[in-house]
């Protein structure tokens, strides 16, 4: 019985953002687990790097998701090799860190179209056919700013917590309709995204000294959260923001 609540085998998913980080995590997790995978991301050479060190069906797409009128299209990619997708996990990101007297219009929109328009419209893209099985789930990566206001992170707060913003309202949208949707919000996690707080041993330090657990996440973290998410165990949760984050947010 309690196997079965995880169960995602047969399933379709699609993960952006699987080329690295936590993006890459999830992907190789659902993967592995039995789901059919498509990752989508920038870079060729690491799509195919994480295709060849996964256990599972992969597939991959190398899409510019900040393009949004590349978006409809990118869907149709998406379900070309396994078909309709059931799962779809939002995690490509970008934080320019821009203090507010330095943010530009472009990185601004950079920011906007990468980590708040992106999900909704490839959402809104494949939403119809899982409307049309009665199952899907949606997941979406908030983050720690959006709801903490950090140095150099205007542009990428605001964009994040329209994340959480947006997953409530997907859920009052499509949850009637068998959808779920639901946001992940890390903590200080080691990624390519993060890379300059964990170059410096006494910032890395000083973030993991403000948790509860006294350290910093681990990819692994992860994936218990995500799972619950994914799979029947979240039948009656939708338009949630789970912060794994090692008790940062309970300060």
């Amino acid at each position: 019985m309690i196997p079965a609540l995880f169960d995602v085998s047969g399933k379709t998913a699609c993960v952006t953002g699987a080329s690295s980080g936590l993006g890459r995590q999830a992907a190789t997790l659902l993967a592995e687990a039995g789901a059919q995978v498509i990752g989508v991301a920038r870079r060729t050479e690491e799509l195919n790097a994480w295709r060849a060190n996964t256990r599972g069906d992969t597939e991959s797409v190398v899409a510019d998701l900040g393009d949004r009128k590349a978006l409809r299209q990118l869907a149709e990619a998406i379900k070309a090799p396994f078909g309709p997708i059931d799962i779809l996990v939002n995690a490509a990101g970008i934080n320019t860190r821009q203090h507010a007297d330095d943010v530009t219009d472009d990185g601004w929109d950079i920011t906007m179209n990468l980590n708040l328009a992106a999900p909704f419209f490839l959402a809104q893209a494949l939403v119809p056919e899982m409307k049309a099985k009665g199952w899907g789930r949606i997941v979406n990566f908030a983050s720690l700013q959006s709801r903490r206001a950090f140095p150099a992170g205007i542009s990428y707060g605001a964009s994040k917590g329209g994340v959480e913003q947006m997953t409530r309202a997907m859920a009052e949208a499509w949850s009637e309709t068998g959808i779920t949707a639901n946001a992940l919000a890390p903590g200080f996690f080691r990624t390519e995204l993060t890379g300059p707080v964990f170059a410096d041993p006494v910032l890395a330090q000083r973030n993991a000294d403000q948790t509860c657990l006294k350290r910093n996440g681990e990819p692994s973290d992860l994936d218990g959260p995500l799972m619950f998410f994914c799979s029947p165990a979240s039948d009656y949760v939708t338009g949630q923001t789970l912060f794994v984050d090692g008790g940062f947010t309970a300060k």
